[in-house]
């Protein structure tokens, strides 16, 4: 029986159609109808030729699949299926933020890529498929997403393993999961990951020069490039354990491109700079980990160009710096990044400074 026609341009329609006639051919009841219809697809259009040639290039034995890689096909067709489920019915929301309200959030796209049943039936039921189509399988990613919060606002994300995400202000990362691991590309900002155990897929964030793997924990992650004094990566970990490592190469999962590793474990943090480099260990107090979820930002002798620059990834505060002397000075404490006018009332009892009224706000000036 000939295959239904195609709309046109209909690739993915085309691949199915491909499948199937591969299945079909390796069956023992294959006959001269069935070759004579085959025969008869092919020769419909230019495309099924070539495109059936490429995936019997694709499917051809180069080394015999073992029994054990067939029935891990079986257990991840079956999960995948699972996941696809379970994330339709679990939509991202923002949390409480007092910047910007729940219905602010842009930037969102979504994108689920699961190979057509076609493709598993393929491999399943061919035993002498061979080891370029294990690998093809396990790069195909069965869920991506992308993620972002706008300025002042905070996201909260579950993702299909039960793990969940919590993004902190101007914050931009894309979810990719494979068969066997799952990656998180950190673009910009920060957020914190609640991982849910997996030995056989380990959890992978890319963080500009710095990657990081867990099996399972909850941790922070920083990564600001454009704030000046704060272009590197920071990890903090509040349960289990995280692997921290230099990344070598553009960015990508690249996981055989690293050196230099760090473990860490609850109540530890490290640094790294812009290029990579990993600072040493630090113990880090449970409330110092990630505390922008509480709606707080904390200073520690930074220099109050850079305490200013960290209070305008929350919202605009109307202040500027011009004098170089007046951005060197040190600024210590915690405060509400999203609460400017309590700021400009403390920054005169903290430091030597008054605000003075320049157009489009006010300037932080030298106390003369």
């Amino acid at each position: 029986m000939n295959a239904p026609p195609l709309p046109p341009d209909d690739t993915a329609g085309l691949r199915q159609q491909v499948l199937d006639w591969f299945v079909r051919r390796q069956r023992a009841g294959w006959g001269a109808a069935d070759e004579q219809a085959f025969q008869q697809w092919l020769q419909a259009d230019a495309t099924h030729g070539s495109a059936y040639a490429q995936w019997e290039q694709h499917w051809s034995a180069i080394d015999a699949m073992p029994a054990g890689a067939i029935a891990q096909l079986r257990r991840n067709l079956a999960h995948d299926k699972a996941q696809l489920s379970a994330a339709q019915q679990t939509p991202p929301r923002a949390a409480t933020a007092p910047a910007a309200p729940a219905a602010a959030i842009t930037g969102l796209r979504r994108r689920w890529l699961l190979p057509s049943l076609g493709m598993a039936a393929a491999v399943v039921v061919t035993s002498g498929t061979g080891l370029l189509a294990w690998q093809h399988w396990q790069a195909q990613p069965v869920f991506r997403q992308a993620y972002a919060s706008q300025r002042g606002q905070q996201l909260e994300v579950q993702l299909p393993d039960g793990s969940q995400l919590r993004l902190d202000t101007a914050t931009r990362l894309e979810v990719v999961y494979y068969r066997d691991r799952r990656e998180v590309l950190l673009h910009e900002g920060q957020a914190v990951f609640s991982v849910q155990a997996s030995a056989q897929r380990p959890f992978h964030v890319l963080s500009g020069p710095v990657g990081i793997t867990v099996v399972g924990t909850r941790f922070s992650v920083r990564y600001t490039p454009g704030l000046a004094g704060s272009d590197g990566v920071r990890v903090a970990v509040e349960e289990g354990q995280v692997r921290v490592v230099r990344r070598d190469g553009a960015p990508g999962p690249a996981l055989a491109q690293i050196a230099g590793a760090q473990t860490l474990g609850a109540g530890q943090q490290i640094n790294a700079d812009g290029q990579g480099r990993l600072g040493s260990l630090q113990p880090v107090a449970a409330e110092g980990i990630a505390p922008w979820r509480e709606h707080r930002i904390s200073f520690v002798n930074t220099p109050l160009s850079q305490a200013l620059a960290e209070f305008e990834r929350y919202g605009s505060t109307g202040l500027t710096i011009s004098d170089p002397a007046v951005a060197a000075l040190r600024l210590s404490g915690t405060f509400d990044p999203s609460d400017t006018p309590t700021l400009r009332k403390l920054l005169p009892h903290a430091l030597p400074v008054r605000l003075q009224p320049v157009a489009g706000g006010l300037e932080i000036g030298a106390l003369r």
